[in-house]
């Protein structure tokens, strides 16, 4: 009887695991890995993170080293190629294979500078308009609707040409050209909530401003503002790349990918890899971030949730 109770009761606790919902994470990964798209988008992520890390270890050689006896050396495939330089060799008989998975680094690290950067300060501005509404909301707007009148490369290229050139001069710019997108969208988030009702007893159990603004209210904004992150980050990385290619951003030797492709302008001619490769690597990066933005998009709104 004791043997047959157990089984049984077993049994029972085994149908209410089954029954009990899957957790948040669980349950985002389900929808989230419906979309191949998305999840083809993940890994090329992933394997551009593995890259980065683990640079030194997996580059044949160093970004800067020169062999001056292969300059322009076209790729191992190709006649007159060694596969010593799998991707051939820049105009100073650079490995372009190696320059290209340090460039990686380079990309990931402005990308999430950026972003961090403009969602901060975005996050904080748009909070600040929601709660305090009244001349600080308009001032607060005003200014982000002045810059966004602008066009984000041209506002980024006027900010670079007044801070100078350089690579974190550039992450800066192109990080004030995307605090109005969070600004606007924390904004309109935080006053969609503060109608809820749960908002309305946090404010009577006693709750400040700032535990209702940090605790109360921006953890229910973050899903859009999370999609919105990935996708802009796609977006810096391309800005970046269009400021290196204009010499406003990374100054060589630095091996990212837009400043490759502004060194290697006067040889697209002769020779193809030196160009095309830098502008593959950045065409794959953006395409898997965007795709796995999209996925992410669809995992976190309800309404676009498959059944």
């Amino acid at each position: 009887m004791g043997a047959e109770r157990a089984a049984v009761q077993e049994v029972q606790i085994e149908t209410e695991v089954a029954k009990a919902p899957p957790s948040p994470a669980r349950e985002l990964w389900h929808h989230f890995s419906e979309n191949k798209g998305a999840v083809a988008g993940l890994a090329v992520v992933v394997l551009l993170v593995l890259l980065a890390v683990f640079a030194p270890l997996i580059a044949p050689y160093a970004p800067s080293a020169q062999f001056r006896e292969v300059i322009l050396n076209p790729p191992g495939w190709q006649a007159g190629g060694s596969w010593a330089f799998p991707l051939g060799t820049d105009a100073v008989g650079r490995d372009i294979l190696s320059r290209l998975i340090y460039g990686a680094r380079y990309s990931l690290m402005i990308g999430g500078i950026v972003i961090t950067l403009s969602l901060s300060v975005g996050v904080i501005l748009g909070l600040v308009a929601a709660f305090a509404r009244g001349w600080v909301e308009v001032m607060v707007m005003r200014v982000m609707d002045v810059i966004l009148a602008v066009p984000s490369l041209l506002m980024a290229l006027v900010i670079v040409a007044i801070l100078g050139p350089g690579l974190v001069n550039a992450m800066i710019a192109v990080a004030i050209t995307y605090i109005p997108h969070f600004t606007r969208l924390t904004r309109a988030s935080a006053m969609s909530e503060l109608t809820k009702d749960y908002v309305t007893a946090s404010k009577i159990a006693g709750a400040g401003r700032v535990r209702l603004m940090v605790k109360t209210v921006l953890p229910n904004c973050m899903p859009p503002l999370i999609v919105q992150a990935t996708l802009s980050f796609s977006t810096a990385v391309l800005d970046a790349a269009a400021l290196g290619f204009l010499g406003m951003g990374a100054q060589p030797p630095t091996p990212e990918w837009g400043t490759m492709l502004a060194e290697a302008r006067e040889f697209i001619l002769r020779a193809w890899w030196v160009v095309t490769l830098p502008g593959l690597a950045i065409l794959v990066t953006v395409l898997a971030i965007n795709l796995m933005g999209d996925g992410l998009r669809d995992a976190l709104d309800p309404r676009l949730k498959r059944s």
